[in-house]
């Protein structure tokens, strides 16, 4: 049995899918936010229940759909702890383990290309796999010269972490630019062009003399990667004017919602579970139309026929959902379906701080619009 393997080719990445086949229970690493609906459509064809969202550390090449995977598949997200992605509700150390179903995988701490990066071991059916994100490329390693990036520790990452596994384990690498999808820990011991039969001094040499330019999308991909890629930016002229997105109308703050509402220009969605809106608060006056339900996070079969009513009496749509994912997905079905509809910053709850707690760093009620609870 191997990890499903899925590629973006924007950034060059692969993303994991590993699952049990007994419980249908699955994990996924470093999945890629363009990507998530590719995602999703892989959980259902392989009817998989997807429990984990990994990262194997903060990228700066892409953005992760790891918050949102959270929300659209009720998944939790785990990252390495000495990444400071604090909104991961497992902070990982050396030697833990994710359990999924039957499987588990266990992490390898494996600092170098940044001060938090991790590798992931996982042993099936007698064969040993291992994820190293961009610690360890085919024929490559990941480049040292930001985010806390050490060649000394990338070298000790490789030689005394890496290659002491078997050497029939097959390496899933974070990225490749060659199209080459796996290789294994011998292979990679005995040529890896940057480190195989280096001392460490030549390797910090080659390491430090690689002058590469900086990533394309590294100043906006590390602060929203630091949030598990849950981009909301509600601050500033985006507190009162809408900001363009793909797919539809636009994201708004929850401050200009609530005068959109106000006036009488746009009716206010909440797309949240019954079960959100009864034990969490309600916004007076919101239209509930939930876009999935529990329990299993089912979508809405009357999701469609709800928008279509709305839709006719000529208002825009705002979608409210928890921390704004959810309401995502939901503005861009009713802009299918022909109508402006905007997602809302932030979402009712905003993002959770470092001790899981809702409510204290954004959303509708940190900022002190109108909600009530039961």
């Amino acid at each position: 049995m191997r990890p499903i393997q899925l590629f973006d080719p924007d950034s060059s990445t692969y993303t994991y899918v590993l699952f049990d086949v007994a419980t249908r229970e699955a994990l996924i690493i470093d999945p890629v936010d363009l990507q998530l609906e590719r995602d999703l459509a892989v959980l259902r064809e392989y009817g998989l229940k997807l429990v984990w969202t990994v990262e194997t550390h903060a990228h700066a090449d892409h953005i992760t759909s790891a918050g949102k995977l959270a929300e659209h598949a009720g998944a939790r997200t785990a990252a390495p702890a000495a990444c400071g992605i604090t909104t991961a509700s497992r902070q990982l150390q050396d030697g833990d383990e994710l359990v999924f179903g039957q499987q588990k995988i266990r992490a390898l701490a494996t600092p170098g290309h940044t001060a938090g990066s991790m590798c992931f071991t996982w042993e099936v059916e007698g064969q040993r796999h291992v994820f190293t994100g961009d610690t360890l490329l085919i024929n490559g390693c990941g480049r040292t010269d930001f985010q806390s990036g050490s060649p000394e520790a990338l070298y000790h990452s490789l030689t005394e972490v890496l290659f002491k596994l078997p050497e029939d384990t097959i390496v899933w690498p974070g990225h490749d630019y060659q199209g080459r999808t796996h290789s294994t820990i011998g292979q990679e011991k005995a040529s890896n062009a940057r480190v195989a039969g280096k001392t460490l001094e030549e390797f910090v040499a080659i390491m430090n003399s690689l002058q590469l330019p900086k990533p394309r999308r590294m100043d906006e991909a590390v602060p929203a990667n630091l949030r598990s890629g849950l981009r909301h930016d509600a601050d500033g002229a985006w507190l009162r004017h809408p900001r363009p997105a793909v797919g539809y109308a636009g994201d708004v703050s929850p401050q200009l919602a609530w005068d959109w509402v106000q006036s009488g220009e746009a009716l206010l969605v909440d797309v949240r579970t019954d079960a959100e809106r009864e034990w969490v608060g309600f916004v007076p006056g919101a239209i509930p139309l939930a876009w999935k339900q529990w329990p299993g996070m089912v979508p809405n079969p009357g999701f469609d026929a709800g928008i279509q009513e709305l839709g006719a009496r000529g208002k825009k749509l705002l979608m409210l959902c928890r921390s704004g994912a959810r309401s995502i997905a939901a503005a861009k079905r009713a802009t299918e379906l022909g109508f402006e509809a905007y997602n809302i910053l932030e979402g009712f709850e905003g993002d959770p701080d470092s001790a899981a707690q809702r409510g204290r760093k954004g959303g509708w009620r940190f900022h002190g619009l109108p909600w009530r609870q039961n």
